[in-house]
């Protein structure tokens, strides 16, 4: 096979690259490497605007693949409009369940046992000590039960819990259990001691968290996003917060990055990371495994992994 490979790492850094193609370097804040129209594969620069991560497609008359390192496809999909219809576009399942899952429980506990309320003790060398509300014996409410959500339930098995409720959009059974499709949200919210986001951001999903979603959450709930930012109004959580109600753990919110001054720093109750879900030491081992397999299987003509759409296809996958 030949043809050029856009990668957002330097090829010596991928173990077991299969020989044919011709590895470009490209991360997004250089120059193009090569022609657009001679990339047959196309590696999206991870953690960069979906401008960026869009640029070159409207020239990739030759492309392939395009395949994100995100597990969500939001930043790029606008642009596959500009390719010819077959392309296929992978995500990167398999990649970031780790570290989303470990950060999700670390939200989790860090809220529940008032880290944030320590910390700030802590700057001010004052002994806030006082009565925390646990893990254990919560029900927990995983909106969004993809490979990712599967992994935050894997993390909190140990953790003596009454109940966790699956909710995807389709109806169906797993060895933990079974998942509830999205129309039955509205009666397993009042049930949730915690809720946790970790749906695709779609269509469907864009503003679910509103003010009929939040109002059916009960008193003292904790609404974990570990997400999209967009999944979550954020007029209608900000109300919420600012009553005292629930209290939220946000790793991406609506605008993104959070401008200085924005209501949602400094609303009560609120505990807020950086979009920081995938970007661990975790991440880089297993996106090169993922790159160098997809990309022997490319040039063998085998299946790819992770396909989620393909260009010039009606419906979705």
């Amino acid at each position: 096979m030949t043809g050029d490979v856009w990668l957002p790492f330097g090829a010596d850094e991928i173990e077991g690259l299969p020989d044919g193609p011709n590895y470009l370097y490209w991360d997004g804040d250089q120059e193009f490497p090569g022609d657009p129209g001679e990339c047959v594969f196309y590696v999206v620069p991870y953690m960069k605007a979906p401008a960026i991560s869009q640029r070159p497609l409207p020239d990739m008359t030759s492309v392939q693949v395009v395949q994100t390192l995100s597990a969500g496809i939001d930043h790029v999909e606008p642009g596959l409009k500009h390719l010819r219809p077959g392309v296929r576009l992978c995500n990167a399942r398999g990649v970031h369940e780790t570290s989303t899952a470990e950060l999700t429980l670390t939200l989790i506990l860090a809220s529940l046992r008032g880290v944030p309320d320590f910390v700030r003790g802590q700057e001010r060398q004052e002994w806030r000590s006082g009565f925390r509300p646990a893990l254990a014996d919560k029900t927990v409410l995983i909106v969004g039960y993809g490979s990712i959500g599967a992994a935050i339930e894997d993390r909190l098995a140990p953790f003596e819990l009454a109940r966790v409720a699956r909710v995807a959009r389709s109806e169906r059974t797993t060895a933990r259990g079974p998942v509830h499709p999205l129309t039955e949200l509205p009666s397993l919210l009042p049930e949730a001691d915690v809720v946790v986001l970790s749906t695709p951001l779609t269509e469907s999903t864009r503003g679910l968290v509103n003010a009929e979603f939040l109002a059916r959450m009960k008193d003292g709930a904790l609404l974990v996003n570990v997400a999209r930012g967009p999944v979550v109004d954020t007029e209608a959580l900000l109300a919420e917060l600012e009553s005292g109600r629930i209290t939220a753990a946000l790793d991406v919110t609506d605008p993104e990055p959070l401008p200085k001054g924005h209501p949602l720093w400094h609303a009560p109750g609120v505990l807020i990371s950086p979009h920081v879900g995938g970007p661990t030491s975790a991440f880089l081992p297993r996106a090169t495994r993922l790159l160098a397999d997809q990309l022997n299987r490319f040039v063998n003509r085998q299946p790819l992994r992770n396909v989620v759409l393909m260009t010039g296809d009606t419906a979705d996958d």
